[in-house]
Formats: C-alpha cells, structure tokens, sequence
C-alpha cells in the first residue's frame, strides 16, 4: 500500500503551479505603482495607464478561465460537471460569461463617478473597454471559427 505522506508546501511549490498567473500579477502591480507617480498626459503616463488595462485583461483571462466554464466557447475550459438543479446548472456553465458581466458592470459603474479625464478615470474607461472586448470575444468564439487556428480544427475534425 502506498504511503499518503504530503510533499511539504514550500513557496517554490506554489511558484511552479501558479507562476504564470503570479508573474502577470506582478507585473500588473508594477504598472500600477509606476502609474501613481506618472503624468497623464506624458508618454511615460498614457502607457503605463494603458498598460494597467491591458495586463489586468489579461490576468482575468489566465485566471477567471482556470476557474469558469463557458458551454460551447472552444476558448474556455471543457465543461463536464452536471449538476441536478438545471438552474444551476446553466448559471456553472455560463459562469465565465457571468463573471465577465457582473466584473465588468462593476467597473462601468465605477468609471460613470468618476471623471473621464482624470487620471485613473482613463485607466477605468480603458478596462471597461477590456471587460467588453474579452466578453465580446468569449461570445464570439461559441459560434464563429476562423481557418487555420487550433479551435476551429477541432470543431471542423469533430465534424459540428
């Protein structure tokens, strides 16, 4: 019989199973803490505001996609759980769609108090235009191929 013994959880662990996602967030934070000081309006400023929008999709990208589903959508995660309750049912297999709605109606409200012009209301204008683009193209994907990528040989190779 084999022993059940646990590896102990050193970080280095943690850091090999998650180091994609915890770069990104690093990376994200350091574009914020850069944009604290930054300008607006110079060079240095625009980019790392943009920057904050750009690296926050895709930190929600690497992470809401390890942990929603969305049915139909080659870009998400397989789904295979089915559950009694059909209501839950299709809230688990919508839930990457749910999340990008809620999450993204949340920064909308966010970016109607705030100034537009301000400083960080650019950044938040920048990352409702993210949360939109990244729910446009999960909904796209469910139905719309595009030659020669890897998700449309396997719906053609599966014959839908």
């Amino acid at each position: 019989m084999a022993s059940s013994k646990k590896r102990p959880h050193h970080w280095h662990d943690v850091f090999r199973c998650h180091s994609l996602s915890l770069v990104t967030i690093g990376i994200l934070i350091l574009w914020i803490v850069l944009y604290r000081t930054a300008n607006p309006s110079h060079r240095d400023g625009a980019f790392y505001g943009n920057a904050i929008a750009d690296w926050s999709g895709s930190v929600v990208a690497i992470l809401a996609t390890k942990y929603f589903f969305e049915r139909g959508s080659e870009e998400s995660r397989p789904f295979k759980k089915h559950l009694r309750n059909p209501a839950w049912n299709w809230v688990y297999e919508h839930s990457l769609t749910l999340f990008l709605i809620v999450t993204g109606l949340l920064w909308l409200w966010l970016f109607l108090r705030l100034d537009p012009n301000s400083k960080w209301g650019q950044v938040v204008g920048n990352i409702v235009s993210e949360w939109l683009q990244m729910l446009g193209l999960l909904l796209m994907t469910k139905r719309l191929l595009e030659r020669g990528s890897r998700e449309s040989h396997w719906v053609r190779a599966a014959g839908k």
